[in-house]
């Protein structure tokens, strides 16, 4: 199967509330880097009451668009779609300015233990104080005037990782989890590989074809091209098994090679990546590592 058609063409129209479908609106936080793309896409549902999804970073220019959005609405939920920092620190502030409770899968933390002397390169990433008021399970569904969301687990991404289906619409909220622009930062300890692969999976057996990312435009044909994105990753891990048979033994070496025509700025993303190909091969017992996978680990074929 071929590699997922990535598209790079979006507007964020930044500084504007975009109307994307009927019932959804879309404003796109000016947060743009290497890892957000365009900015965060923050989306509001509903008519006269309304959901906010994503409510995005600390920026006082989006939140100040948010509320002029909400403007003779009422705002009834606040729904988020995982705890990394440029999605979901204003919940807590349009909480305490509309008392709008949250709803999320719970807290943020690590997909895994951490190894002795490990940190989480991702730890300034995350959104610690972030607290729901509503913890969701796989399944449960969040009802608003007009509409209802099935709740979606999607562990990977950050363990926290829940993507959104609007009922009766053919329509996902689909978070970080699948992005029409790049493949999603899957990063331990903060995120799984093998989480992420079964998440995808759960995804490919889904009937809706129009999913509304966290970064970027909508992804067209989701099915067909989340099995292209499932396809993709087997690709990574097939090439990063073959440089370690090869004779590489670190993660450098491997980034190096597989990476080599990738923005220099992501390197650090992608050497997180290959150690997340690195952990699952290693407990499939087809790479031996000198210690517990880690970064500065030393590897081999079994």
């Amino acid at each position: 199967m071929a590699s997922p058609e990535f598209r790079q063409s979006f507007d964020p129209s930044h500084g504007q509330i975009v109307d994307i479908a009927p019932g959804i609106q879309r404003i796109t936080a000016p947060n743009q880097s290497a890892f957000t793309y365009k900015g965060t896409n923050t989306y509001i549902l509903g008519g006269k009451e309304v959901a906010v999804i994503d409510p995005g970073p600390e920026n006082k220019e989006h939140f100040e668009l948010l509320l002029k959005s909400l403007k003779d609405r009422d705002l009834t939920h606040i729904i988020v779609t995982h705890t990394h920092a440029d999605h979901s620190p204003l919940a807590k502030k349009l909480k305490e300015k509309t008392g709008a409770p949250i709803y999320a899968e719970g807290v943020h933390r690590a997909a895994r233990d951490l190894h002795i002397g490990e940190h989480n390169p991702l730890d300034a990433a995350a959104d610690r104080d972030f607290k729901p008021d509503h913890e969701l399970g796989d399944g449960d569904v969040i009802e608003g005037k007009g509409w209802a969301l099935e709740t979606i687990l999607t562990p990977g991404h950050t363990a926290n990782h829940a993507c959104f289906a609007l009922k009766d619409a053919d329509t996902v909220f689909s978070g970080d989890h699948v992005m029409a622009w790049a493949t999603s930062i899957v990063a331990p300890p903060d995120g799984s590989m093998s989480d992420y692969m079964n998440s995808l999976e759960i995804m490919m057996e889904r009937k809706e074809t129009n999913y509304l990312p966290g970064h970027g435009g909508r992804v067209l044909r989701a099915p067909d091209f989340v099995r292209a994105l499932r396809a993709h990753r087997k690709m990574r891990e097939t090439a990063i098994l073959s440089r370690i048979r090869a004779g590489d033994k670190t993660i450098p070496e491997i980034v190096g090679v597989i990476y080599r025509e990738t923005d220099p700025r992501l390197h650090g993303a992608a050497a997180l990546s290959v150690l997340a190909h690195i952990e699952d091969l290693v407990a499939n017992g087809k790479v031996v590592s000198d210690k517990p996978a880690a970064i500065n680990g030393q590897y081999s074929a079994s």
